[in-house]
């Protein structure tokens, strides 16, 4: 078996672009499908302790499906803005900035067709370690309401060790937030309840929400609390506990604050077992923060790959920037300007235990 990348028609875009899907395959059997419409990862493969591959990830077999309002973002690349601002409204160098707002009172994920609803232009990469796919998109001044044309490069490459490496790059012309991150939905039972699974997120603090999901601003310690994960706990173990926390969230659905030991280094943020398949998920990342959401939205209205997507079936971890960063000074800066260069990595590791 040898590194392999194959592309096969996946469609056609809404706006009549010919869609494609690109599948990657590792010398150790893992398998992971991409279409150019939204960066999204369709499938992802992987095994478990006894050597059976199983879809660990949301998703649909056709393209038509994620074209709907109704999807949850499955699998996208999410851009310009990853998670909320608070009333799609911020203050950039002085002068007032409204972006749509299209999530009751906030703007979230970059719009109602951010990068997600994007044809982005592919092309495979291949070398003797890796199997990849290079994704570019130009996202013009004023889309959504951004000032600046933002240029935009999102490589996935997968190696033989069940690593798959996400690297994102962008430029501008205009002062710009910028907070790019993978949506990828996951179940590592590949169906099934989330809520026997145990997680590990690598983090002290997280940033308590209002009940319109945006951050209340001061840093809130996890000790003591149904968010203190820094041991292994399942998910299920406090999720229906009575917090105003989980009730503004409807479960989990809050930013991490990662314990880092230093800015930009790429470390652990999080470990993802399910204890019946023996699955692992290593998230490592860059990023200063993850949103952990533990499907709280998904009813069983949504049906793809033979069958309904229930609440809290699957999870997010997604490596990003904190929300609402625009209107508070004391996070992490996401302001991109002319002559930077927004650069970022996470890598999703997949290993199996006893």
């Amino acid at each position: 078996m040898e590194l392999s990348i194959e592309q096969e028609p996946f469609g056609t875009a809404p706006n009549g672009q010919s869609l494609s899907l690109y599948t990657l395959r590792n010398r150790s059997g893992m398998v992971v499908k991409i279409t150019n419409y939204g960066g999204i990862i369709t499938e992802l493969h992987v095994p478990d302790k006894h050597g059976n591959l199983a879809d660990v990830t949301f998703g649909f077999n056709e393209a038509a499906p994620y074209f709907t309002d109704e999807v949850p973002y499955f699998g996208a690349l999410i851009g310009r803005y990853g998670n909320r601002i608070a009333g799609g409204r911020f203050q950039l160098d002085g002068q007032t900035v409204q972006l749509e707002v299209n999530n009751g009172p906030n703007h979230l994920h970059g719009g109602s067709l951010g990068f997600h609803k994007q044809v982005w232009h592919a092309v495979p990469l291949v070398t003797d370690l890796t199997i990849g796919l290079k994704l570019t998109l130009t996202s013009p001044d004023g889309d959504h309401g951004y000032p600046g044309t933002l240029e935009v490069t999102v490589t996935y490459e997968l190696n033989d060790a069940n690593e798959l490496l996400v690297k994102y790059h962008a430029t501008t012309d205009k002062a710009t937030p910028v907070n790019l991150t993978q949506h990828a939905y996951f179940n590592l039972a590949g169906r099934g309840s989330i809520l026997d699974h145990e997680l590990v997120i690598n983090a002290d603090r997280y940033t308590p929400i209002d009940a319109n999901s945006i951050p209340l601003g001061p840093l809130a310690s996890v000790e003591g609390t149904p968010f203190d994960f820094r041991t292994p706990r399942t998910i299920g173990s406090a999720i229906d506990t009575v917090d105003e926390q989980l009730k503004n969230g409807l479960g989990y659905d809050h930013n991490f604050v990662l314990n880092k030991p230093e800015s930009k280094v790429l470390s652990l943020a999080a470990i993802l077992r399910d204890p019946g398949s023996g699955r692992v998920l290593e998230l490592y990342t860059q990023e200063p923060g993850v949103q952990f959401y533990s499907g709280n939205f998904l009813d069983g209205t949504l049906f793809g790959k033979g069958w309904r997507y229930g609440h809290r079936e699957a999870l997010c971890l997604e490596p990003q920037h904190y929300p609402d960063s625009p209107n508070k000074p004391e996070y992490p800066n996401t302001i991109l300007r002319p002559g930077e260069t927004y650069s970022t990595r996470s890598l999703y590791r997949f290993t199996v235990q006893p």
